[in-house]
């Protein structure tokens, strides 16, 4: 079953592009005031409804916002760069090639691999990304020592990133075997568990995200991607609004 978009009769410009997965409310907001934004031929302000039937530029380029909503469940592989950007000959969208336009939600690193999400609907995308909402990721990471109980309790507590100038918010870490580990965060800072392992002493020799909220990655072999069920919309959905 195909899910679809709720279409309204009209919508403010910065949510049209949101929608779109052109950018995010704040970041169209931007882009309007510089004016490069366009719709029916006409500069657009912040305050610009367009309505159904409408044109929209972008940069020169059209925009529209697609009715029928993708959501892929893709098991990243090592190797595989998260970025749109066809200037990267590894990058994500070229690997999958999806008969239709997608993106990815968030980043996962390139030599990491496991769960990402990939879809065209923007506002979903957004609010899965904006790191106030404490959304859950959890991995399985695989170090190069053996795990003691000093490096779990440590992990657990914040740790100071000098690079980044910041201390981690507290997380759960649970020690699976001698050298791996399952840990949940709540933030998503730049190579965040590879350096947390690394002010401990410890490298991080496989990371593999398992879940992102509610969405598993179960037994999804490496490479492949699956649709997301109706019953995972609706859970997914019901999380982003906060029941």
């Amino acid at each position: 079953m195909k899910q679809k978009r709720e279409i309204e009769e009209s919508v403010r410009i910065n949510k049209y592009l949101s929608q779109a997965g052109v950018c995010s409310r704040r970041q169209a907001d931007v882009f309007v005031e510089q004016g490069k934004v366009l719709v029916d031929g006409e500069t657009a302000t912040k305050g610009t409804k367009v309505s159904r039937g409408q044109r929209v530029v972008f940069n020169g380029k059209p925009v529209e916002i697609e009715n029928d909503l993708v959501c892929l469940v893709f098991h990243k592989p090592v190797g595989v760069v998260c970025t749109s950007s066809k200037k990267e000959k590894n990058n994500i969208i070229d690997f999958i090639n999806y008969p239709t336009r997608i993106y990815p939600v968030g980043r996962l690193d390139k030599d990491s691999q496991g769960l990402i999400l990939l879809t065209n609907d923007g506002e979903m995308a957004n609010e899965i990304m904006k790191a106030r909402n404490y959304h859950e990721k959890e991995y399985e990471v695989t170090v190069d020592k053996k795990i003691t109980s000093t490096f779990i309790q440590g992990m657990r507590q914040g740790v100071p990133l000098e690079e980044l100038d910041v201390v981690t918010r507290e997380c759960e870490v649970i020690k699976e075997n001698a050298h791996t580990f399952r840990i949940v965060l709540t933030q998503g800072l730049n190579r965040q568990i590879r350096r947390m392992c690394e002010y401990f002493g410890y490298r991080v020799v496989k990371l593999k995200r398992v879940r992102l909220m509610s969405i598993q990655l179960g037994h999804l072999k490496e490479g492949t991607y699956r649709k997301l069920r109706p019953d995972e919309w609706e859970r997914l959905k019901k999380e982003l609004d906060g029941e």
